[in-house]
């Protein structure tokens, strides 16, 4: 069985986000990117799935401009045995154009296990997978804390965290999973496997190519900063606190 991953390209999980002056969107100039805390946990399963035997081969794909093949050489150091790299000068990406890209992918690949992160840490959007598994017609495993998979009856059981608990999903392979953060801790790539990954050849396909066509339908009016927090207080008596409570913030 095949596994393909998508993995993406962001700013830094480190690095303090600043607004564009014209308000267009955040600064990516000079800021230090890096592959989605998401994506490289679905990544790292779908290694340990390969290094279990239940898989035989490991694809890491990714979508957007020429600098993605950066990430995608992260993802190859990691263990990813192949590297495809969706080349896309958009602007602006929107998880339905997303979907639609890997879905045309999976019709090449015909892999047995499509693995997303459940969200992005820049976009926050949370759709993609819901997506490509509803144009794929595959069932989906989200937020996924644990994953099992069964060779025989070809099936994968999925442990999802719900706010009432665990939630356990059987689903027919093939499958479409998205993960969070408690089901591994990724590992770190060595030295001699980055070194590696430079000379590893990365297979470029465009938009065109896969039949799909790149549109926007909504529009990014303006993004903003959050308000900055107001200085606290420190109150005297408790009659003077349950007055702020009542006649400032309002809220009994």
């Amino acid at each position: 069985m095949k596994v393909m991953v998508a993995i993406k390209r962001v700013v830094d999980y480190a690095v303090k986000i600043r607004v564009k002056p014209d308000k267009s969107g955040v600064e990516t100039k000079n800021v230090k990117m890096s592959m989605n805390p998401f994506c490289e946990i679905g990544l790292e399963e779908a290694i340990r799935i390969r290094e279990s035997g239940l898989a035989s081969e490991v694809v890491a794909v990714s979508i957007g401009p020429a600098q993605c093949v950066d990430t995608l050489r992260t993802g190859l150091a990691m263990g990813a045995d192949r590297a495809i790299h969706v080349e896309s000068m958009a602007e602006h990406l929107h998880p339905l154009n997303v979907a639609k890209l890997l879905r045309a992918l999976v019709l090449v690949e015909k892999p047995g296990l499509l693995i997303l992160g459940k969200q992005a840490i820049d976009d926050d959007c949370n759709q993609t997978g819901q997506m490509v598994a509803g144009l794929l017609n595959w069932p989906q495993g989200t937020f996924a804390s644990k994953l099992v998979l069964d060779k025989e009856k070809q099936t994968a059981t999925v442990d999802r965290e719900v706010d009432g608990g665990i939630e356990t999903l059987c689903l027919d392979l093939p499958a479409v999973i998205t993960t969070d953060l408690r089901l591994n801790q990724p590992r770190y790539a060595t030295l001699p496997n980055i070194m590696k990954a430079k000379s590893k050849p990365i297979k470029k396909v465009s938009p065109e190519e896969l039949n799909v066509q790149i549109r926007s339908d909504f529009e990014v009016v303006q993004v903003s900063e959050p308000p900055k927090r107001k200085a606290g207080v420190i109150l005297s008596s408790v009659d003077e606190l349950i007055d702020k409570l009542k006649n400032e913030a309002r809220v009994i």
